[in-house]
């Protein structure tokens, strides 16, 4: 499923025009994104929640050369599943 298809499977579920699927699934993207940015968790119950964790600078190797190479530290989302998601795919 893309983006596409969500918004058109938004608009028939909640039964309005694909444009207001589209501004409302953006905006949702837009919240959760500056929620992130600013450190904090978002979580909705049932469905899952998204995190920010810091991932420490780190020794890796380059797999053409075999040469050592130092990679960045860097912030990271996660997304844990919810209970309700996870028993409706199992």
């Amino acid at each position: 499923m893309n983006k596409t298809d969500l918004i058109n499977g938004m608009a028939e579920n909640a039964g309005i025009t694909k444009a207001a699927a589209k501004k409302a699934l953006d905006s949702l993207l837009v919240d959760i994104e500056g929620a992130l940015q600013k450190g904090n968790r978002v979580s909705l119950v049932g469905f899952g929640s998204w995190s920010v964790s810091r991932r420490s600078a780190r020794e890796g190797r380059n797999p053409q050369t075999g040469k050592t190479i130092q990679i960045k530290a860097k912030n990271v989302v996660k997304f844990k599943a919810g209970s309700d998601l996870s028993n409706a795919v199992n």
